[in-house]
């Protein structure tokens, strides 16, 4: 496997950082932060950290592909941040912490997703690109 550079190593500790804290974040806030009064708090707990475990192994690993899709998971995130901010005066200050992880995580694992996969020579084509060959396979039948 090619060698990383130090920006992509960089990248990687970012989404790491990101998606670790984050996980550590939202099973702190559910545990004991800000407990829910009616609903088990370890089984909220385990809700919130369910989504965020299922890319981590490929992000533990490394994988480019993995760090790009597991942004369409912390979409949840950005999402349940922003509501509690607007909704909920009591814990603004946790959903400010859960928006500022969430975008980190965000920025790392789209920044080492790019990068690695420029250095493994993993690229999209351009949709002009692909439009253009499926038309030409599609009139060539």
């Amino acid at each position: 496997m090619q060698e990383m550079q130090s920006k992509t190593k960089l990248f990687r500790l970012l989404a790491l950082f990101g998606n670790l804290a984050l996980l550590s974040w939202i099973a702190l806030w559910q545990l004991s932060l800000s407990p829910h009064p009616h609903i088990s708090s370890t089984t909220l707990a385990i809700a919130w950290a369910v989504p965020l475990l299922l890319p981590l192994p490929g992000i533990l690993a490394g994988k480019p592909y993995t760090h790009a899709w597991a942004n369409f998971v912390l979409m949840l995130y950005f999402l349940h941040g922003f509501t509690i901010l607007y909704v909920d005066g009591g814990e603004r200050w946790l959903a400010l912490v859960e928006l500022a992880l969430t975008t980190t995580a965000f920025l790392g694992n789209i920044l080492y997703a790019r990068a690695r996969g420029q250095e493994l020579g993993m690229k999209l084509k351009r949709l002009s690109k692909v439009e253009k060959e499926e038309k030409e396979r599609f009139e060539s039948e």
